[in-house]
């Protein structure tokens, strides 16, 4: 990297590491806890595990992709979108909302994947925002019309290109993987009038148990430097959250998504939304 500090990474999925830093708590050897998504920061927060961030970092952002416990900063922004195979699915007939995907013309034709953190944030929105009968209503209704089930966003992306379905939500930045590869690629994203374009964030939080404060706080600023944001933009295709930094290539700016607007903060009960998804069968 090239901040002259060295940096050692504990990977796993955001759930996981998240619970494991609940479990440490105060004797955690994290420093920093980088996270795919809004609500694993969330739970951090509401556990009193995550120190203050300075004012001069959360002041380079829009203050809803930070906490409003100022215990997280966003560091990139990524927007749910259903893609399609342009080949298969006609513009007027995409769905308007996320309910439209119910209808029986997209029996087995929609791609998903519960087991993944980013859908797994967008249904603990849908929660927050219709509450829990309707989530589970949805799930069971998705399940119903056979939405086909994958591992995760990039091998749905796949299935669009080979045909295999016609629909597939996803985050916004797998697509343009596989355009970099294959510029003709059959796929478009489309984003919906709902929770279907939610945006959420990976983001940053410094743990309180960290002896490495101003560090810590160096490292979060060059995250949120021009240098990095526009490699976040360029290369791995995410939303640049930094104020006076713009959207590189073809993708809609953020502020041209008709989203909910979402507290994130509120994004942090992870349990009770896997406890649905288990309900409904579909983990």
């Amino acid at each position: 990297n090239n901040t002259g500090v060295e940096v050692q990474i504990k990977y796993a999925t955001t759930s996981q590491l998240a619970l494991t830093i609940l479990e440490e708590k105060d004797h955690s050897p994290a420093d920093l806890f980088f996270a795919q998504d809004a609500g694993a920061l969330g739970l951090l927060s509401d556990n009193n595990l995550n120190a203050k961030i300075s004012d001069n970092l959360l002041n380079k952002i829009n203050s809803k992709f930070v906490s409003s416990n100022s215990d997280w900063i966003g560091i990139t922004g990524r927007a749910r979108t259903i893609d399609y195979n342009i080949n298969l699915v006609n513009e007027s007939d995409l769905p308007r909302t996320i309910w439209d995907l119910l209808d029986s013309k997209w029996k087995g034709k929609v791609g998903w994947a519960p087991t993944n953190g980013s859908f797994q944030a967008f249904v603990t929105a849908l929660r927050l925002v219709e509450g829990e009968d309707k989530a589970f209503e949805w799930l069971i209704r998705m399940k119903n019309n056979e939405a086909q089930v994958y591992s995760k966003n990039t091998p749905i992306v796949a299935a669009l290109g080979r045909e295999e379905i016609s629909l597939g939500l996803v985050n916004n930045y797998y697509l343009h993987r596989f355009l970099v590869d294959d510029p003709n690629f059959p796929v478009a994203h489309h984003y919906t009038n709902d929770i279907g374009s939610m945006i959420n964030i990976a983001g940053i939080s410094v743990l309180k148990s960290s002896k490495q404060h101003v560090l810590s706080e160096y490292f979060i600023n060059y995250l949120l430097s021009e240098q990095s944001q526009l490699y976040f933009a360029n290369k791995t295709f995410e939303y640049p959250l930094v104020r006076g930094i713009e959207v590189q290539g073809s993708q809609k700016p953020l502020n041209e998504l008709n989203s909910p607007d979402i507290d994130l903060s509120k994004l942090e009960d992870l349990q009770n939304t896997i406890a649905l998804l288990d309900k409904a069968e579909v983990l």
